[in-house]
């Protein structure tokens, strides 16, 4: 399972030599192990012979020790410091390969971004059956079953009815808050970022309010579900709201880096001004479009990074050297300065705003 230290060791690596990643699609549902071999083969060899060792490495792990599960395979070989790293996913990730200085990670962090540590909470009046869902798995279920709640008997009088409501409520309640508590354990241990919670509109709404304020905050959506309903149901339901909420969120986000970006305060836009602030250590959150590329400059001094040819560096005085793609350093020095990266996925706003921008710690 892939993981953020996963990822940050990836970035953390920086060899003598260059290193072979290839992301390598492999859902059953859009062709066969002996078509997904032959992609591999075409990828690597279209590298060129600098790309031979590692490729040779990649292929043979495809042939002799992948287990062929999952949807796609990410793959790092730098064979002349004998490292490989190689990560299963359930999500479906097109395929695409890199013979670079460092492990490309741009995908990946995409990955972490967009399916990573979601929790779901199903609830009715009578307890909750939680889940962890980790880029498109289910990494974790548990469930808590409080006391039964009795339906009122026919025939009741009045008064029998109204006492009877009552301690019905009660009991749902008290069931309520024990599976709101449950929860909030359940999230914290797992270091879930994002909520759902599933049940009729009711429930979920009451479930939700008894919940402390922190997962309040982190809950991106509620749907109707069945309490019997299987975890494969939940997880596609529960990633379909998901995925809207974070495009709604995406907005959001885009509207306040523009308008920021506008008025001089905590937003950049356009490639040149993005990496002056984060060679800054400026940029909390980085947003680009996603399969935005960009070739730029770097100082081999002080690893400033500009799209702008110039003959020194304006920092260091240190001579510059042409990189391939600007974001994916742009990414790396994100995430090791603490920040976020943010992959967004046809936005039109973003688009007008130079395809990339972020919003700045200050």
């Amino acid at each position: 399972m892939l993981t953020e230290q996963d990822l940050h060791e990836l970035i953390a690596y920086r060899p003598a030599h260059p290193v072979l990643s290839v992301y390598l699609s492999m859902d059953p549902q859009a062709g066969s192990a002996d078509g997904y071999k032959l992609r591999l083969r075409q990828m690597i060899k279209g590298l060129g012979d600098g790309a031979a060792a590692d490729g040779d490495a990649v292929q043979r792990f495809v042939e002799h020790e992948h287990g062929w599960t999952g949807r796609s395979l990410a793959m790092f070989s730098c064979a002349r410091e004998r490292y490989f790293r190689s990560y299963s996913l359930a999500v479906d990730l097109r395929s695409r390969s890199r013979l670079m200085d460092r492990p490309y990670v741009k995908p990946l962090a995409d990955l972490l971004d967009s399916y990573g540590y979601y929790g779901v909470a199903l609830v009715d009046q009578q307890g909750a059956r939680l889940f962890h869902f980790h880029l498109g798995e289910l990494r974790e279920q548990e469930g808590t079953l409080g006391e039964a709640v009795h339906r009122i008997k026919r025939g009741a009088g009045l008064l029998g009815r109204g006492r009877h409501a009552h301690a019905t409520e009660d009991v749902a309640d008290r069931n309520l808050k024990e599976a709101a508590r449950f929860a909030s354990e359940f999230f914290e241990v797992r270091h879930v970022r994002r909520v759902l919670i599933a049940g009729s509109e009711a429930t979920a709404t009451r479930f939700r309010t008894l919940l402390p304020k922190t997962w309040q905050s982190l809950v991106v959506g509620t749907f109707p579900m069945d309490m019997t309903a299987g975890h494969a149901q939940v997880l596609e339901k529960a990633l379909a709201i998901a995925r809207r909420a974070e495009t709604a969120r995406e907005d959001r986000m885009i509207e306040t880096v523009v308008t920021a970006a506008a008025k001089g305060r905590e937003g950049v836009i356009r490639l040149d001004e993005t990496l002056d602030a984060v060679h800054a250590g400026r940029v909390q959150t980085l947003l680009f479009q996603d399969g935005f590329r960009a070739p730029g400059y770097r100082c081999t001094g002080c690893g400033y990074l500009t799209a702008r040819s110039a003959a020194a560096c304006a920092f260091c005085g240190g001579k510059y050297e042409c990189i391939e793609d600007a974001i994916e350093l742009a990414v790396r020095k994100v995430i090791a300065d603490g920040g976020e990266v943010e992959v967004v996925h046809d936005s039109p706003s973003l688009h007008q705003a130079g395809e990339i921008g972020g919003l700045l710690r200050y």
